[in-house]
């Protein structure tokens, strides 16, 4: 029922689905220029909570990134007051990385315990729900073996541990995109924050300790000099789902991933090994 809502919003707020393509014979892959992208002050007119990813952040990117920003609005969908932010592995009911039902060509991931999120949470909802709109068309190509290493959750309900299977590396402590995206699968390409454009995976390492699992929207630079990146994601200081914009004086380093090659779900190597011991970029803008 909550996937059919979610489905129901999208169709009324007028998303086209991205027609489907051949990964094997097309490479949509999102180019950069070398050059630092900076956002205009009126991108940011939206406010925090909206479905105009695609719309406001879309003119600049092509390819699967493009897809990344429609992703980004249909999950934004499923909670447009932010759904709420909950952490609590412990917890009874289990915390709930993404607050909706979440599946993969209409194969169910997660039977959401709660309605709240949190940040790799909602980062891998987004990825998933890219995965949905590119490649649709080739679901049958999904066997079972990694349609269970996709997953957010154990068969019985049950918790999926950090480092186990894909979102198990997405959801570690560190730079889980690169984890899931640049190791395991093979998905995805490491960029530099020069180089990153809206639609991009990212962990961030802040200064004061701790992470967080985003998508890049883009850098921006205000009337008196001072540095920001905007991004989408799930924290506690937004209630949940909604973009935040951060000074890059608490950053300390980040690791951007970017999807170029979504045809991998259909062949990755679920018994990879993960090097979780991988430096991250300082941003340098």
């Amino acid at each position: 029922m909550k996937r059919l809502i979610t489905i129901l919003l999208i169709g009324a707020l007028g998303f086209a689905q991205v027609d489907s393509i051949n990964p094997e014979k097309k490479n949509l892959a999102t180019q950069s220029d070398g050059k630092w992208f900076l956002l205009k002050k009126s991108d940011l007119e939206n406010g925090a909570r909206h479905t105009k990813h695609a719309m406001t952040f879309g003119k600049y990117v092509t390819g699967y990134n493009l897809s990344v920003l429609k992703a980004i609005d249909i999950v934004q969908a499923t909670a447009m007051d932010g759904g709420g932010y909950f952490v609590g592995k412990d917890s009874i009911p289990t915390e709930s990385p993404i607050g909706y039902d979440l599946a993969l060509f209409g194969r169910p991931l997660i039977d959401a315990p709660r309605t709240t999120s949190y940040c790799s949470g909602s980062s891998y909802a987004v990825f998933i729900e890219a995965l949905n709109l590119i490649l649709s068309k080739q679901s049958g190509k999904l066997d079972d073996v990694r349609l269970e290493a996709m997953r957010m959750q154990e068969p019985n309900g049950g918790r999926r541990e950090d480092g186990v299977k894909n979102w198990g590396h997405w959801n570690a402590d560190g730079f889980g995109t690169h984890f899931s995206m640049a190791q395991y699968t093979k998905m995805g390409e490491v960029v530099l924050p020069i180089d990153a454009r809206p639609g991009d995976f990212l962990n961030i390492s802040w200064k004061g300790g701790l992470g967080h699992s985003v998508v890049f929207l883009g850098w921006y630079i205000d009337e008196s000099g001072k540095k920001f990146m905007l991004y989408w994601s799930s924290q506690k200081s937004t209630n949940g789902l909604s973009d935040q914009l951060v000074s890059l004086e608490d950053i300390k380093s980040v690791k951007m991933v970017r999807l170029t090659h979504p045809e991998n779900l259909f062949r990755f190597d679920v018994n990879t090994k993960v090097d979780t011991e991988i430096p991250g970029d300082e941003i340098g803008l």
